[in-house]
C-alpha cells in the first residue's frame, strides 16, 4: 500500500472536501503519517476516515473529528498546549506540528509509552508525556494557550478552564456517556463570560477521572 498516496487523499477528499480549510492544519495532517499510530494488523485502514481500535479500549479518532477539533483550537506557532488524553498519540503529533509545546496526559502506561516512542522516532521533541489524571489538568504548568480533550466529558472541568490563558481555548466533547456535542470555549472579557459554540454531535470514548467519568459509571 503507498501511504504518501492514501494520506494525500485522506487531505484532498475528506477534510478539504468537507470543509477543513486552515492551511497550517492540512499540511499537518499531510506530514504526519497517521499508520505508524494504528495496530499493524489496521494499517490498511489507516487513511479511511474511521475511528480505529488501539488497544487499552481506546481508539483513535477519525481524520475529520482530528482536524475540526484542531482547526476550532486555532492553533498559533507559539502556544502552549494541553492535551487530556493522549491515546495513540497522533493528535499529540499534529498538536506538537502546529504549536510550540504540548503538555499530553495520559492514564494507561500502555498507551503512554507506546505514543512516546512514537512520537520519538518521527523527532518530534516539544512534547511532554505525563502518566496521570488529566481530566484535572497540569496546574504546575499552566496557563495555556489551548486545551483539547480527546475523550469525552460529562461537562467542562472548572480546572481546565482556569488554567487556560486569558485568551485561550478549549475544545473537547461534552454530554452523556454515549453522545456528545463537540464545544469550543473561549473566554471574552468584555462580558466576563465564557462564550460557547457547538461544533457537532460525536461519540468518544470517557475520560475516566476526578472530573470525567467513573471507571464504572455507565449514566
Amino acid at each position: 500500500m503507498n501511504y504518501e498516496t492514501a494520506r494525500s487523499w485522506m487531505v484532498e477528499r475528506q477534510l478539504r472536501s468537507h470543509g477543513i480549510s486552515d492551511p497550517r492544519v492540512l499540511e499537518a495532517m499531510s506530514n504526519v503519517p497517521r499508520h505508524l499510530f494504528v495496530p499493524a494488523s489496521f494499517r490498511h485502514f489507516a487513511y479511511d476516515d474511521c475511528p480505529l481500535p488501539i488497544g487499552e479500549g481506546q481508539t483513535i479518532s477519525q481524520p475529520y473529528i482530528v482536524a475540526q477539533m484542531t482547526e476550532a483550537l486555532s492553533l498559533t506557532e507559539d502556544a502552549s498546549v494541553l492535551e487530556i488524553g493522549t491515546g495513540s498519540g497522533y493528535q499529540t503529533a499534529i498538536l506538537a506540528s502546529l504549536g510550540r509545546a504540548v503538555w499530553t496526559v495520559e492514564r494507561s502506561c500502555v498507551l503512554h509509552d507506546s505514543a512516546r516512542a512514537a512520537l520519538g522516532d518521527l523527532g518530534f521533541d516539544n512534547v511532554t508525556f505525563v502518566v496521570g489524571d488529566g481530566t484535572v489538568g497540569l496546574p504546575d504548568h499552566a496557563p495555556f494557550n489551548r486545551i483539547v480533550a480527546t475523550g469525552s466529558l460529562p461537562s467542562v472541568p472548572k480546572a481546565l478552564l482556569e488554567q487556560l490563558a486569558p485568551d485561550g481555548v478549549f475544545v473537547g466533547p461534552v454530554g452523556s456517556r454515549f453522545e456528545q456535542q463537540l464545544v469550543r470555549m473561549s473566554y471574552d472579557p468584555a462580558t466576563g463570560v465564557w462564550k460557547r459554540a457547538p461544533l457537532c454531535w460525536c461519540r468518544f470514548v470517557p475520560l475516566i477521572g476526578v472530573a470525567g467519568w467513573a471507571k464504572r459509571s455507565l449514566a
